[in-house]
């Protein structure tokens, strides 16, 4: 039996190592080499406190005041507005009370396996020391601005994910090239950062090889089905033979599953980072500033800063002035950091309007399956969504129940 993975990001990579390890033939296929989309620059961090669904309507009624500057943290390109109105109507529509609950407790139940399945995963590639032991901290200037976050550390409470408040004196303790403006700083210990997430893919790849799946470089432009799913088009024209085939393309399986006749409204969130390779500082943990949206993580050599969205569809050249503005709020958190050495970097995030992945068997095709729109949270759901997956394609019963992440839930 030949199962055929396309996409070789973090995801499908993983999905493509699980189901190798569990006695499937594995085909992993990508226009790419493994790793090279949004898994080279995501900002490396395993965020099990970030499954707040962004449908709340503490965002969403501030996302017009958001757009109306040029440096807020989302921006929507006016030629690609008439676009998006079907996803943002979704994405309101997921901001009622009873749906968020219910979008709360789907990501709750993902989160609260990432950290020790990502562990395990580590692990048993002999990759356990590219994870950090410090945690993440979630920065405020001032009261009024942990007041405005407390949303978030509610629903961190109601689902029993640890966290420290701390002051000042130790928050200088643990980073102390943070600024004497931060007055107070939640302490999240189970938010790791990976020390290169684009070598854990490459890495990831190297294994599943050796376990004999293989890799294939190509665009797919097609399939063919009978009663089920029998071949994988490429668009050079080679196929691949196929009697199960899972799309975790990120944000371009919209496009395939629209040609397999099931669409799902995933939009591309368009990330940037920029990754300082002589900062002239060193730091410990990852930081986050709500207030400012940006983020700034020790890894892949040197420190990424990040944290704006762009939508404006999978075309459109990249608009670099927004990493540049994730660097210029970083230094107000790290006064002493420079940007020298650097590069700027684009990438698609796959963003579903209720911000919770599909991770599904196809309603409509037998053999086809679904692990797409992780938004932010690739590389953190990553290691979870390969076990379930694995679990569901071979007929065993997934850990989690997957009927809230089914394709055809919109």
């Amino acid at each position: 039996m030949t199962t055929v993975v396309v996409g070789a990001g973090i995801i499908g990579t993983a999905i493509a190592h699980d189901l190798q390890k569990r006695g499937r033939q594995v085909v992993l296929v990508d226009r790419d080499a493994p790793g090279r989309g949004a898994s080279f620059g995501n900002m490396a961090s395993i965020a099990v406190t970030e499954f707040m669904p962004s449908s709340r309507p503490s965002v969403w009624k501030q996302i017009p005041g958001w757009m109306l500057d040029p440096e807020g943290p989302v921006r929507v390109r006016p030629s690609y507005m008439p676009k998006l109105v079907p996803w943002f109507l979704r994405f309101i529509a997921a901001s009622r009370p009873t749906r968020l609950e219910e979008l709360e407790a789907q990501g709750a139940a993902l989160c609260s396996r990432a950290l020790d399945d990502t562990l395990d995963l580590l692990r048993e590639t002999g990759l356990s020391d590219q994870i950090s032991e410090e945690g993440c901290l979630s920065l405020y200037a001032d009261e009024g601005e942990f007041k405005a976050d407390r949303e978030h550390i509610e629903i961190l409470e109601r689902f029993g994910f640890p966290h420290e408040v701390i002051g000042r004196q130790a928050i200088k303790a643990l980073e102390p090239e943070l600024s004497d403006r931060i007055g107070m700083a939640v302490l999240f210990p189970q938010n790791r950062s990976m020390k290169d997430p684009y070598k854990l893919v490459l890495a990831l790849a190297e294994r599943f090889v050796a376990l004999g799946g293989r890799i294939e470089t190509g665009e797919v432009a097609g399939f063919v089905r009978g009663e089920g799913i029998r071949e994988v088009v490429l668009k050079d024209g080679r196929k691949l033979a196929a009697s199960e085939v899972v799309i975790c393309a990120g944000a371009y399986s919209a496009k395939l599953a629209k040609e397999l006749g099931e669409p799902i409204p995933l939009e591309t969130e368009r990330g940037y980072h920029t990754q300082i390779m002589a900062p002239g500082i060193t730091m410990k943990h990852s930081i986050i500033w709500p207030a400012k949206a940006f983020m700034v993580t020790p890894t892949a050599g040197g420190i990424r800063v990040g944290g704006t969205v762009e939508m404006a569809g999978l075309d459109a050249a990249p608009d670099y002035g927004r990493a540049k503005v994730t660097v210029k709020r970083a230094k107000e958190a790290l006064p002493a950091l420079r940007c020298e050495e650097f590069t700027e970097w684009m990438g698609h995030r796959p963003a579903l309007p209720d911000t919770v992945p599909i991770l599904s068997a196809s309603a409509k095709t037998k053999g086809l399956f679904y692990a797409t729109g992780h938004g932010h949270l690739g590389l953190t759901y990553a290691a979870t969504t390969a076990r379930l997956m694995g679990e569901l394609i071979t007929g065993a019963k997934p850990a989690v129940d997957l009927h809230p992440y089914r394709v055809n839930r919109f």
